[in-house]
């Protein structure tokens, strides 16, 4: 599968109804680009893939709205929403917040967010200008999964990849 195949259908299968095969979501990723944590800064909404995976649905029950990388050093993995729909980082959650780092998954190297208080690794690739694919690994998973798919999109008025927002400009 080449970068357009790809980005066709990572398109398709974030829309559908129904499970995704984690195998298809494996292909997609071979085939996206690698990122570097300084180009994803920024604020980004979330979504995930249906593959069975026992945190499927999980998110979406505690509000999640997305993730946001103020700097490399300070990213917030689960902005969530409260009772009165306010945006919040939910530390509990994740018990603590996160860094981005650049960290080898698959023998690549890409944009990898280090959760502060869990052993869960966030790998994002990119599938175009405005839009990420992540894999969440953990310890104790196999090589081979299962693994937690799920998106990103850029928030409007952020920068796109390669043109990330300084922290002056956040």
């Amino acid at each position: 599968m080449d970068m357009l195949e790809a980005r066709a259908r990572f398109k398709e299968l974030r829309v559908r109804d129904g499970l995704t095969d984690p195998g298809e979501l494996d292909a997609i990723w071979a085939a996206l680009a690698t990122v570097r944590p300084e180009d994803i800064l920024g604020e980004w909404k979330g979504g995930e893939f249906r593959t069975g995976h026992p945190l499927n649905g999980t998110l979406a029950q505690a509000g999640w709205y997305g993730k946001t990388f103020a700097a490399v050093h300070d990213a917030k993995p689960l902005i969530c929403r409260d009772a009165r729909g306010e945006l919040y980082s939910n530390q509990e959650l994740g018990k603590g917040e996160a860094s981005l780092w650049t960290v080898e998954f698959r023998g690549e190297t890409t944009a990898t967010m280090v959760y502060d208080g869990r052993p869960v690794l966030d790998h994002f690739k990119q599938v175009d200008d405005s839009t990420l694919m992540g894999i969440m690994n953990a310890k104790g998973v196999p090589p081979e999964g299962p693994f937690y798919y799920f998106f990103l999109e850029r928030v409007p008025g952020g920068a796109p990849l390669g043109g990330a927002r300084s922290e002056e400009n956040s």
